[in-house]
Order: structure tokens, then C-alpha cells, then sequence
């Protein structure tokens, strides 16, 4: 389920977030191919909101597009993010935000792996990652 939404003034996200996170996140900008730490992580974990911390993608749903950016075939539900028609640029996008903050992630695209088809194309910037506890070892 979705957390309860956040809504701020743009001169408090300016305050929160890093100048790029904010040009992303909050203006609808892009991050430069290959250049998000995110998009070389291999952890097992959960990926969040850079603005707000609502879970959006798992670790197990990551694959490499070939892209530049962080990729995944599903979020962790369809709750956590909204899908808006974008026709910047002179094209037809599927953008991606948070639904709790509002944020824009990046967009969607129908040429991604099974079993959904999808390719959730994020930006790095406006991730956050939570890597996976790791399993306790059983004494014997």
C-alpha cells in the first residue's frame, strides 16, 4: 500500500534534495547515460524514492537494457508509482513518478524481459537504494 502523500513547496525540495536530484525529480530532467552509480549496482535490496523513501523497485525485477540507466520489468507495486502520458520532446513518452511525492523517475517502455514486457527506465538520481539485510548464519 501506498504511504500517505508529501506534498512540499518547491523552495522546500530545493532544500532537501541535491541541485541534480532536484533538476530530475522535481523539473523533469534527465540524468547523462551511464553516469548514476545505481545503474552498476548489483545488490540485492530494494530501491526507494531519492525524495520521499517509498519503496519502488526490487532488486529482482533489475536487468541490464543496455540503456545507461537503471532498468526493471515491474515495481514492488502498481500503487507506488503513476504513469502520465508525456509528449515532450517532440515524442510519446509513458513517464514514471512516485505516487507519494510526486517525483518523476524516468519513464516506461514496451520493450522490456518477461514476464511484463516493460522496461522502467529510472533515473539513478532520483533512487535511493536499501541493500538487503544479510541472512543471519545459523550456529551449529
Amino acid at each position: 500500500m501506498a504511504q500517505q502523500k508529501i506534498e512540499k513547496s518547491e523552495e522546500e525540495w530545493k532544500n532537501v534534495l541535491t541541485p541534480e536530484q532536484y533538476y530530475v525529480l522535481r523539473q523533469k530532467g534527465t540524468e547523462r547515460p551511464f553516469s548514476g552509480d545505481l545503474y552498476y549496482n548489483k545488490e540485492k535490496g530494494v530501491y526507494t524514492c531519492a525524495a520521499c523513501g517509498q519503496e519502488l523497485f526490487s532488486s529482482d525485477t533489475k536487468f541490464e537494457s543496455g540503456t545507461g540507466w537503471p532498468s526493471f520489468w515491474d515495481a514492488v507495486s502498481s500503487d507506488r508509482v503513476r504513469l502520465r502520458e508525456d509528449n515532450s520532446h517532440f515524442m510519446h513518452r509513458i513517464e514514471v513518478v512516485c505516487s507519494r511525492c510526486g517525483g518523476h523517475l524516468g519513464h516506461v517502455f514496451e520493450d522490456g524481459p518477461k514476464p511484463t514486457g516493460k522496461r522502467y527506465c529510472i533515473n539513478s538520481v532520483s533512487l535511493d537504494f536499501k541493500k538487503k539485510p544479510e541472512e543471519e548464519k545459523s550456529e551449529r
